[in-house]
C-alpha cells in the first residue's frame, strides 16, 4: 500500500478535525513544515495536505505554507481545498506540487475535471455521508451516490481517487473498507482510503482487500500507530 501521512491547515496551523467540523479543529503543530520533514525522515515519500480554509472560502488559504513544504522538503504534495479552477490548478504546480485534488468542482463539473486530468496529475476526492458525495468542505450533501460518481472516472486520465467516509473520519474507529472497496471496483482507478485509521489492523483489512492505499492523519498524532513500523511493514512506493 501506498501510506500518504496527512497535513490538514487551518490558519498556518496543522490540526485534525472530526468529522468534518471545523469547530472540532485541534492544532497538533504550529510549524507544518517541521512536521512534514518528520514524515520524511520516518519513511513518507507522498504528504497529503488539505487546505480547510480553503475548503470551505472555494479558494486557496494557505498557499505560503505550502509553498514552504515544497520547497524545503523531499515530500510528493498532494493538496485539496478550494481548488476550482484551472488558475488554481496551475498555481500548485509552479509551486512543485506532485499531484492535486478536486472535489466538489468534479461533483459540479465531471467534464472539467476529465479535461484536467489530461492536462495535470489529478486525484478525485470523493467525501461520502451515508453513500452520498459531500462538498463545500463537507458542509453540504447531495443527492449523488459515491459509487455512481466513480464510475464516472473510469478509463479517464484520473490517477488517484480518495475516498472518505465522513462519520469515520478523525473519529479513530476504523477504515470503512467495505465502502473503499465499492470506490475502487467501480473506477477501476488507483484507490486511496482515508478517515477513521485507528490501529496497525486497519492497514492489515486493507491490505487483505488489495486497498492501493491509505491516508494517515489523527491515529498517527494521538500516538495509536507508529507510522516509521507501517512503512517497512506495509508500505511502498508503487502508485
Amino acid at each position: 500500500m501506498q501510506i500518504i501521512p496527512a497535513i490538514d491547515l487551518k490558519e498556518g496551523c496543522a490540526v485534525r478535525l472530526s468529522q468534518g467540523l471545523m469547530e472540532s479543529a485541534k492544532i497538533y503543530a504550529k510549524e507544518p513544515l517541521e512536521l512534514a520533514k518528520h514524515f520524511e525522515n520516518l519513511g513518507a515519500e507522498y504528504l497529503h495536505i488539505v487546505d480547510l480554509e480553503g475548503a470551505f472560502a472555494g479558494e486557496p488559504r494557505n498557499h505560503r505554507v505550502i509553498e514552504r513544504i515544497c520547497k524545503d522538503s523531499k515530500l510528493k504534495i498532494q493538496i485539496g481545498g478550494g481548488i476550482r479552477n484551472e488558475e488554481i490548478i496551475k498555481s500548485y504546480f509552479d509551486l512543485g506540487v506532485e499531484r492535486v485534488i478536486l472535489g466538489s468542482v468534479a461533483l459540479k463539473n465531471p467534464d472539467f475535471a476529465l479535461k484536467m486530468a489530461e492536462k495535470y496529475a489529478v486525484v478525485i476526492g470523493i467525501d461520502a455521508k451515508d453513500g452520498k458525495v459531500a462538498t463545500e468542505g463537507w458542509a453540504e450533501s447531495g443527492s449523488t451516490l459515491a459509487s455512481e460518481f466513480a464510475g464516472i472516472f473510469k478509463g479517464s486520465k484520473v490517477e488517484a481517487i480518495i475516498c472518505t467516509d465522513i462519520a469515520r473520519d478523525g473519529m479513530l474507529n476504523g477504515i470503512n473498507v467495505d465502502f473503499t472497496k465499492t470506490i475502487q471496483q467501480k473506477s477501476a482507478i488507483f484507490t486511496i482510503a482515508s478517515g477513521g485509521l485507528s490501529d496497525i489492523e486497519d492497514f492489515e483489512r486493507l491490505q487483505s482487500a488489495s486497498i492501493d492505499g491509505v491516508i494517515v492523519g489523527k491515529a498517527f498524532y494521538e500516538g495509536r500507530i507508529d507510522l516509521a513500523k507501517a512503512f517497512r511493514q506495509f508500505g511502498n512506493t508503487e502508485a
